[in-house]
């Protein structure tokens, strides 16, 4: 008669039901020894398991790194969203927050590509830097935006309104704007970068947002109320 085969997963799953398996045969226990993961030379196993708590802890240590990093990373981006905003609220001209907003994009956050462009702007605003005929059809791409878009510029036509009409562009990010709850846009902010990772399409748009918010909040004024 052929004996059963016992596999791994066998073995671990008769361990796990009954874990008093080496209470019952202590001398299986104190018999068991381990390759190092450092060496290859054998190793009790209360020795593999100080290896293992080691590994783990310097695990842990980078992990924890990581995120002492990361939270000081968010922490100087809050800090400088927090000094574009007052900036912003500094503005006493409503006629010069869209050349802020787009100033605070290069230089509070150091976006070298920043291109602005507004519609539905209320009567007796003229800024041709910043009012310029829209083709419908982006318009109504833009209302339909419900967050920003972020990822390569494609064949996207917005990039186009970047300096040097898009060409250094590797990465961009699309941010609408809108007044309140208004669903229909007033214009569009446009990031570029030649780093084609700035901006990626799987990257969390968050910030991006909150920058929309604010922009939109600051120049809303210039939005024509209906």
């Amino acid at each position: 008669m052929t004996e059963p085969v016992l596999s791994d997963d066998l073995v671990a799953r008769h361990l796990a039901d009954h874990p008093d398996f080496f209470e019952r045969r202590p001398e299986l226990l104190a018999g068991l020894t381990f390759a190092s993961a450092h060496g290859g030379r054998a190793i009790s196993l209360h020795e593999r398991q100080l290896e293992v708590l080691r590994d783990k802890l310097r695990h842990t240590e980078r992990r924890l790194g990581e995120l002492v990093h990361i939270g000081k990373e968010n922490d100087a981006i809050v800090d400088r969203l927090q000094r574009w905003a007052r900036e912003l609220l500094l503005v006493e001209s409503a006629e010069r927050l869209p050349g802020a907003v787009v100033d605070g994009m290069r230089t509070a956050f150091t976006v070298p590509l920043v291109a602005l462009r507004l519609w539905r702007v209320r009567e007796g605003f003229e800024a041709p830097e910043w009012v310029r005929a829209v083709p419908s059809e982006l318009i109504e791409q833009v209302d339909a935006m419900r967050l920003p878009y972020c990822g390569p510029k494609g064949d996207l036509r917005f990039p186009g309104w970047l300096p040097n009409g898009g060409a250094d562009a590797q990465s961009i990010a699309l941010l609408p704007l809108r007044r309140g709850a208004n669903p229909l846009s007033f214009g569009l902010l446009v990031l570029g970068s030649g780093d084609p990772d700035r901006f990626q399409a799987a990257m969390g748009t968050a910030f991006l947002e909150r920058i929309a918010e604010l922009s939109s909040a600051a120049m809303g004024r210039l939005a024509a109320s209906a």
